[in-house]
């Protein structure tokens, strides 16, 4: 469909001619509906996967974790509060609006007789001051981790601000579920208990503490665009898990350093490198398999691509309901047609030709078709009333079915 930007547009032009439903409706039944809209994730979810192929069961998928800030101008929205925005660009780092947390899916494909990721938000859940992104993210994992039961790897990736222990702690509730996370430069890292001495007393539960700028060797060239460095490593955020941890410099000698956790080994991966679309990760020869973790990193940008489509194309941030439930059930429900114009091309062969084109792009070329069909129709329904002669309705009729369309 295409863009609308309010309920009453989207009725005006388009829901008026195919429902004899009044406005106020749509209205009551985004506000006051029963549905619960926490299960679109699990339904988005399930089809995503369907999408799999055979031969790529076994590659990992990836939930990306991220918040986004929608602006909006008064104090009649629930929940509406002052929002610090570390991007904004109008000459304040404050903003009035409501956050939202996001969750989306990575699911691998076939394309060009190339692995890539096709990606999928699955749901949006607006911030309250009782629950704190954490917990939101936490929360939305559990809802749909029940449709992930037979896959062999689940990776979370998120930035810095998820990198917590309310949010990490998830990885130890499913066998198959795994992190891998941007963190803070000064975030505590000890090197690995050493061997018990045999002496009197406890022994040491990690060792000394490390830095990142002095304890990682670099690699001798660049991945990509950085040097990279690996060791497993003890951190306060996984307790006594043993985790990777990476650190990456675009400078071989000084420069800034970033830092990353993984709680998922290279060898616990069954990835196929050399099949990927996309650079690095596609030129991972035997003495880079053990920086696979970090090269899948760059999946997260996705849900970067989604806000942005999402917020210039889709009237996400159009909304005008003033409930927090009405504005969560409009959000969800235009996230819906999203992952609908995502899924579509690869589940109905007739789209496939649309697997390359933007979601955009095929969202225009469907509306037009849907628009056709609600004309043609309304087109015989309003004339079978008007005119009586049956070979005037058959000539209509054999016209119509010359365009596809089928009444």
């Amino acid at each position: 469909m295409e863009s609308a930007d309010s309920i009453r547009s989207l009725y005006r032009h388009f829901l008026s001619a195919i429902t004899q439903k009044s406005l106020a409706a749509f209205y009551y039944a985004c506000s006051y509906s029963k549905a619960d809209y926490s299960r679109f994730m699990n339904v988005t979810a399930s089809l995503a996967l369907k999408l799999i192929p055979d031969s790529l069961k076994s590659q990992p998928v990836f939930f990306c974790i991220d918040d986004t800030m929608i602006s909006k101008f008064g104090r009649k929205f629930e929940d509406v509060s002052k929002l610090f925005d570390h991007v904004a660009h109008n000459g304040s780092n404050y903003l009035n609006g409501h956050c939202f947390v996001s969750l989306m899916l990575c699911v691998p494909i076939w394309s060009n007789r190339r692995i890539a990721y096709l990606a999928v938000p699955l749901g949006y859940r607006m911030r309250q001051k009782k629950q704190s992104k954490l917990e939101l993210a936490a929360a939305m994992v559990r809802q749909v981790m029940p449709s992930f039961a037979s896959q062999k790897n689940v990776i979370i990736l998120c930035d810095s601000w998820y990198a917590k222990k309310n949010l990490a702690c998830i990885v130890d509730e499913y066998p198959n579920l795994d992190l891998i996370c941007n963190a803070r430069t000064d975030s505590v890292i000890y090197d690995l208990a050493p061997q018990p001495t045999g002496r009197r007393g406890r022994p040491a539960k990690h060792g000394e503490r490390l830095s990142i700028k002095e304890d990682f060797t670099l690699s001798a060239e660049k991945i990509g665009d950085y040097y990279m460095g690996v060791r497993r490593v003890l951190t306060n955020i996984f307790g006594q898990r043993k985790v990777l941890a990476y650190v990456t410099s675009t400078e071989k000698t000084g420069g800034s350093r970033r830092l990353f956790f993984s709680t998922i080994f290279p060898e616990q991966m069954q990835i196929f490198c050399a099949w990927q679309e996309k650079a690095p990760l596609n030129q991972t020869g035997s003495e880079r398999m053990q920086f696979i973790p970090l090269l899948c990193y760059t999946f997260r940008w996705n849900i970067e691509v989604s806000y942005y489509e999402q917020k210039t194309f889709w009237s996400l941030c159009s909304y005008m309901l003033r409930s927090r439930k009405g504005i969560e059930m409009l959000v969800n429900l235009i996230n819906i047609s999203y992952c609908a114009m995502k899924i579509l091309p690869y589940q109905e062969e007739s789209f496939s030709k649309y697997r390359t084109e933007s979601v955009q792009e095929f969202r225009f070329a469907l509306s037009e078709q849907i628009r056709q069909q609600v004309f043609y129709t309304t087109f015989v329904r309003n004339i079978e009333t008007s005119i009586k002669s049956s070979v005037v309705m058959k000539a209509l009729k054999q016209l119509i079915r010359q365009q596809c369309w089928h009444l």
